[in-house]
């Protein structure tokens, strides 16, 4: 069995016992988190929602946070002798799927 499951804006495709990188969640390494958003359910029947699918979530164990690779960010405008250089590191938390409810 699968599920369609939206959090941090981005949809991930999840089975049981999978783990997966998203976006910084607010909860403690070990803490069991609940996901309600869920679009879709496979398996034996596809159940689809309009958007979510009522009384479905998934429950998740939050394995550790982390911060990614730095991406630089560099502009510039020709002929000013101008230019900026940025970086950015996005924090994402690991989690492992526990059970699809």
């Amino acid at each position: 069995m699968y599920a369609i499951i939206e959090t941090g804006g981005k949809q991930y495709r999840v089975e049981q016992d999978q783990v997966i990188r998203v976006d910084r969640l607010e909860a403690e390494p070990g803490a069991e988190v609940t996901l309600d958003k869920v679009l879709m359910k496979g398996g034996d029947a596809v159940e689809v929602g309009a958007p979510y699918l009522d009384n479905a979530n998934v429950t998740c164990e939050v394995v550790d946070h982390g911060r990614g690779k730095k991406v630089v960010v560099f502009h510039k405008w020709r002929r000013n002798d101008s230019r900026k250089k940025q970086g950015h590191r996005q924090s994402y938390t690991t989690i492992k799927i526990k059970a699809i409810n």
